[in-house]
């Protein structure tokens, strides 16, 4: 099974759950919990399913591509459901069967490991999911996001897409998987990690990444003041990228580092209450029997 053909098999198998395929934001972030379908959506009564690939960099795990299975930027799946079923376990590896993995003749584990995003004022309880003895999924049930208590709670299912593909390719690397059409990860992905590695490791200028995290901050800030909660957040996500940049390059102290952290999450939970009035503004038009139409949010 390609790379492709093993997210478009998640992709049916989630919509025909009741997910809505959404697309990746278009803001670097750290993991596919920071784009605001996640964020945002996990905040309020209303219920929300949806499913879709993120993009994800975090700088600090650069490695030149040397390492097979450690990278600055790879590819989340990211199902989110509000609020959760019963079953979500037993949906959970129900996907699994759906890519065709005869589950019967593997070791899979949940393991209890609970889940915590200091920049977004996020933390929940979880499980790792691991077949013979490797990570490939998380699942979490939020229990708070952008510093706020999430009634309902919230679950959140998210693949380690490339080293699900390599358990089924029976590859040992990302660069040998098949992307599809007999073109490999490598070719398309590897040049630019090494590049990005050297960027992220030696060449991001620390003076210049320290003002633009100050500028964000202000914007962002700024837009909150004006009711702007996506422009808010864009930028929210635009300061915890570089954050994540300063910490790559190794010159931020602890005490600096925990400075920023809070600086960055003062900030997401500004834009959570805002997203939080403005929809409780609109009487949650996604409450069964709401009567507001829906807004373009």
């Amino acid at each position: 099974m390609t790379f492709r053909e093993l997210l478009r098999r998640l992709e049916s198998f989630w919509a025909d759950h009741g997910c809505l395929l959404l697309v990746p934001w278009d803001v670097e972030v750290g993991a596919g919990t920071m784009h605001p379908a996640t964020f945002l959506r996990s905040l309020g009564p209303e219920p929300f399913r949806a499913a879709y690939v993120q993009p994800c960099r975090r700088p600090a795990d650069s490695r030149y591509a040397r390492n097979p299975m450690r990278v600055q930027h790879y590819y989340q799946f990211q199902v989110i459901l509000k609020p959760p079923p019963a079953d979500v376990q037993e949906l959970c590896v129900a996907s699994l069967g759906a890519l065709g993995i005869p589950l019967a003749e593997h070791d899979l584990r949940f393991h209890e490991d609970d889940w915590e995003s200091p920049t977004l004022g996020a933390a929940g309880v979880g499980w790792q999911v691991d077949l013979d003895g490797n990570e490939i999924a998380q699942f979490t049930y939020f229990q708070t996001m952008g510093g706020s208590e999430c009634r309902p709670v919230t679950v959140e299912i998210t693949y380690g897409s490339e080293r699900l593909a390599c358990l089924l390719q029976g590859v040992s690397s990302f660069w040998e998987l098949e992307w599809d059409h007999g073109i490999t990860y490598g070719e398309l992905e590897r040049q630019a990690e090494i590049e990005n590695s050297v960027y992220n490791l030696e060449l991001a200028d620390t003076a210049w990444l320290t003002e633009q995290f100050a500028r964000h901050e202000a914007e962002a800030q700024r837009l909150v003041a004006r009711g702007l909660v996506y422009p808010a957040y864009d930028h929210t996500l635009r300061c915890s990228h570089t954050l994540n940049l300063l910490e790559a390059r190794g010159t931020l102290s602890v005490t600096e580092r925990a400075q920023a952290i809070a600086r960055v999450r003062a900030l997401a939970q500004r834009v959570a209450q805002l997203y939080l009035q403005q929809r409780e503004e609109a009487e949650f038009p996604l409450l069964p029997g709401a009567s507001t139409a829906v807004a373009a949010t």
